[in-house]
């Protein structure tokens, strides 16, 4: 009994594998900038789909990577675009291996991803999602509706003042 608690315990410590799957460089660009803000990386990889590549040698290399990465957490596999080719090939692993894929990875989604990888692969999988959401922001809007709301206060707190002193 001892003995399957521990491996449960072990199971609960495991950190989920990390692939992503882009077009040309994009992925391993991606996480050389998660490693330049996070420092070492590590149990996780990129793979990219380049013009030219035969696709049963790309699921080859996705599956030997989902294979390695697996150390009892699953895979989360980050792509770069649904219905895009590297999204295609990612899919092909859900009927043969423990993964979730996520599709529009972007830096925001990807650091959140390396922070949160000790939750359950499907519960990170919708975490990622989250945080690549939020992670695309318009600034410019943003910072005008700032603006306007510090200008309305402004003008409020005026009138305020017009008003007490006219009371006064």
């Amino acid at each position: 009994m001892a003995e399957a608690n521990r491996d449960n315990s072990a199971e609960a410590q495991a950190e989920a594998g990390i692939i992503v799957v882009s077009h040309a460089d994009y992925g391993s660009s991606m996480l050389r900038t998660a490693e330049f803000i996070l420092g070492p990386l590590s149990d996780c990889t990129s793979i990219s789909v380049d013009v030219g590549q035969e696709v049963p040698e790309t699921v080859r290399r996705l599956k030997d990577a989902a294979e390695r990465l697996d150390k009892g957490a699953g895979v989360i596999v980050l792509t770069d675009m649904f219905g895009g080719t590297p999204t295609n090939l990612a899919l092909s692993l859900l009927a043969t291996h423990r993964v979730e894929v996520v599709t529009g990875v972007n830096l925001p989604m990807l650091l959140k991803v390396f922070s949160a990888r000790r939750l359950p692969l499907d519960q990170l999988a919708a975490v990622a999602s989250e945080a690549g959401v939020k992670g695309i922001v318009v600034p410019g809007s943003m910072l005008k509706s700032r603006q306007k709301a510090s200008a309305d206060r402004s003008e409020r707190a005026e009138r305020e003042d017009k008003a007490d002193k006219a009371k006064g």
